[in-house]
């Protein structure tokens, strides 16, 4: 009896102490994965970081030479090293204001076809085609915009709006120009084209996180859809939708190449959006290699620093939207 009781004591010691080591070595293993993601957090802070100060030490020449007069000044002189922002922030604001008008709606519709309307058997290949809208290269959209799309532009749509919307009081001067096809609208309307996948992708997928319940409910009710989109759907997913529209406008307003192709790039301020104008990231990637003199590379670098304000603005109002909207919630 006492041989067993000592045999079981000593499994008892053994197994204390192999649990003691396990959890040792679970701890370890659990701060070491700790460490570990936190660095990678730290990862995005510290590269944010390191793009907007490398940018504005790169556009410190711009800055000191011309000061606030360079977000202002609407000259562009590479000849006498006279530089202003104002050309290209416009540009970059409005182009990526007309792509959500058309796109935000466009993109609502097609999400709520593919989840509330559609039948089963063309709710996939719809979706399919998105995401392959979705996968194409921007310089694609940029050649099928300055080949196709601005010589319709030229001779049908720049002529009727000059014709019938030019003469109006308000709106008139927004479309009055010669037909040339390139310009701001043009630039919008393929900016458009290509963020409307991905804001319908997004919206898609959060009308689909709706539970089955409350749909069934709402029609077990009487309601229509039109009534259960409003009451239902559009309530249970707005802080998402937001966040797909922001995402969406987002990627308009740093898109180069596209832009490039049919904006125009000429660095004129005008209200018409019929005439060719400027934005930061065309200004860029047209320029850069043509920059002849360090004020120019500087003047340069510092509109890169500029849109990167311009998208950290944008971000944090869907940051501080989303978080109100949260707040309304909680209280209701």
């Amino acid at each position: 009896m006492a041989a067993s009781g000592s045999a079981i004591t000593t499994s008892m010691t053994t197994a204390i102490v192999d649990a003691n080591r396990r959890n040792t070595r679970d701890a370890r293993a659990d701060g070491a994965f700790r460490w570990l993601v936190t660095a990678a957090g730290m990862f995005v802070l510290v590269a944010l970081a390191g793009v907007a100060l490398s940018m504005l030490w790169g556009g410190r020449e711009a800055f000191s030479t011309f000061g606030f007069n360079f977000l202002f000044s609407t000259e562009w002189d590479a000849v006498h090293h006279q530089f202003g922002a104002l050309v290209p922030i416009y540009g970059t604001l409005v182009t990526a204001l007309i792509a959500m008008l058309i796109a935000v709606p466009v993109s609502f519709g097609i999400a709520l076809f593919l989840t509330e309307v559609a039948p089963n058997w063309l709710r996939g290949p719809v979706a399919a085609a998105i995401e392959l809208l979705a996968g194409i290269p921007s310089i694609i959209y940029g050649m099928w915009g300055l080949f196709v799309f601005v010589p319709i532009m030229a001779a049908y749509v720049n002529p009727w709006l000059d014709s019938h919307l030019g003469h109006w009081p308000l709106l008139g001067p927004l479309f009055t120009g010669p037909p040339l096809g390139i310009g701001m609208l043009t630039a919008g309307i393929v900016l458009a084209i290509m963020v409307i996948p991905f804001v319908s992708s997004v919206m898609r997928e959060v009308f689909l996180t709706v539970p089955t319940r409350l749909r069934e409910s709402a029609y077990a009710l009487g309601s229509t859809t039109t009534e259960v989109v409003w009451d239902i759907v559009l309530p249970y997913t707005r802080s998402a939708v937001i966040g797909g529209i922001f995402l969406g406008l987002g990627r308009a307003l740093g898109e180069t190449m596209a832009v490039t192709f049919v904006l125009g790039n000429a660095h004129r301020l005008s209200a018409s959006l019929l005439e060719p104008g400027n934005s930061i990231a065309a200004t860029i990637a047209n320029e850069f290699t043509e920059a002849d003199s360090d004020i120019y590379r500087s003047s340069l670098i510092a509109l890169g620093f500029l849109l990167f304000v311009v998208t950290f603005i944008v971000l944090t109002v869907a940051k501080l939207m989303l978080r109100r909207l949260s707040r309304h919630e909680g209280a209701k």
